[in-house]
């Protein structure tokens, strides 16, 4: 009954102080960066068929991607810091837009190289945009309900994962017949380069309420603390011990969630020969994808209402351990399966991580966002040894790195999310 009374309390709040048309607006975002991350899963494989490179080579798609976010990560952070959130996702949303529309003139350059130049460029201002996003939801409304109403955002992220392969893997696997074998690629960036471009359109139009970050609790700083009075240098901020160990932990689950998803389809078609590419994008969306979606909305919606959300992470965790040692084993359709239900167990795990990160850090919210989102880079680097490992071994084998990333994930659900600052 708290629960519910709760619930209704952060709707009437969004509405009365006019926050509710920003919350949407905002929560549109998650998912146009679900779709291009969705996307990029099935260009890994594409490109290796299509250019004959190698699974290590294949994930520099992921290394330049993920690596846009963590040299963007920070400059985005200042941006935002000086310019507010309004004008750091117009900045995000133009870029993504650019980097988009670029696929295009790609197909006639037909190089790997120029590809990834565009992805580059998306991912740059997929940084404005997450930096911006994630910590937005959480100060829209009240603080004890940050952690669901971020998961709750995020579960339009899972939409756009969902969209991302199925939409993806339906356009650029289909290009059989053309002489131009790279033209496919563009028309998934065309259609979601237009829509970003009538976002950006609403955004400049529709006045956001600039949100301002309480301060640390008054315990720390004093009843009339404000932001004026409070540290909010660099060194301060890595006085947070959670804060740290919430980047790691980030870094880490980024690196499982994009090693699993550029050799899904990878797994898929070597477990199970008789499968194709196209058949296991299907099987990613729906699948994973679909799960990963179910869990981000159930864990926003029904059990952060039941149980804390370091101890709904840890278990989460702990599962996605005993999935990736059943992907390991290479038990057929039930490692397959095992496989996308990984998808469910890691919903939640980037949202309440970034919340549980940034919890308490009053003035510090916007730098300690920006490191959160520079952990990204966990996705640039991980593949590509999980690629190399698949390459001299097996693409099972691979999979013990995801494993090890959701042990740490697990200590953090148990432990490391505790607020605590040193020398305090």
């Amino acid at each position: 009954m708290a629960n519910s009374v709760s619930l209704k309390n952060d709707r009437q709040k969004l509405v009365t102080e006019g926050y509710l048309i920003p919350f949407m607006l905002v929560t549109s975002l998650f998912f146009l960066w679900g779709f291009a991350h969705g996307c990029l899963d099935v260009l890994n494989k594409h490109f290796q068929e299509l250019l004959s490179i190698s699974k290590a080579k294949s994930a520099l798609v992921q290394f330049v991607f993920y690596g846009g976010y963590f040299l963007m990560a920070i400059p985005a952070g200042l941006l935002m810091q000086r310019f507010g959130y309004k004008k750091g996702i117009i900045w995000g949303l133009l870029l993504f837009c650019a980097g988009a529309f670029l696929m295009f003139p790609a197909t006639f350059i037909q190089t790997f190289g120029s590809f990834l130049a565009c992805l580059f460029i998306i991912a740059c201002g997929l940084t404005f945009l997450e930096t911006a996003a994630n910590p937005y939801t959480t100060v829209l409304g009240p603080p004890e309900s940050a952690e669901r109403r971020i998961n709750f955002s995020q579960s339009f992220n899972g939409l756009g994962w969902i969209a991302g392969p199925l939409i993806g893997g339906l356009l650029i696997f289909s290009n059989t017949e053309s002489e131009n074998k790279f033209s496919s690629i563009a028309l998934p960036y065309m259609v979601i380069g237009t829509l970003v471009l009538l976002v950006a359109l609403l955004f400049w139009r529709v006045t956001l309420p600039e949100v301002k970050e309480e301060s640390q609790k008054a315990d720390d700083n004093g009843p009339d603390s404000n932001a004026a009075d409070y540290d909010v240098s660099w060194r301060n901020l890595f006085r947070h011990r959670h804060f740290v160990l919430a980047v790691i932990a980030q870094f880490f689950y980024v690196a499982a969630q994009t090693g699993v998803n550029s050799f899904f389809i990878n797994y898929v078609t070597e477990e199970m020969p008789a499968i194709s590419n196209q058949a296991a994008s299907r099987i990613l969306a729906f699948g994973g994808m679909g799960l990963f979606w179910l869990g981000r909305f159930t864990g926003s919606t029904i059990f952060m209402r039941l149980a804390k959300p370091n101890r709904l992470l840890a278990i989460y965790a702990l599962m996605n351990v005993i999935t990736m040692i059943i992907v390991m084993a290479g038990l057929g359709w039930f490692s397959v399966v095992a496989l996308f239900s990984t998808y469910f167990f890691m919903s939640i795990m980037f949202p309440t991580i970034f919340a549980l990160g940034i919890k308490d850090l009053g003035p510090l919210t916007k730098k300690a966002s920006s490191f959160l989102v520079m952990a990204i880079v966990g996705g640039a680097l991980i593949p590509m040894l999980m690629g190399h490992i698949a390459d001299i071994s097996t693409m099972a084998t691979g999979f013990a790195v995801p494993l090890a990333c959701f042990a740490f994930i697990l200590y953090f659900g148990l432990d490391g999310y505790k607020v605590r600052i040193a020398g305090k």
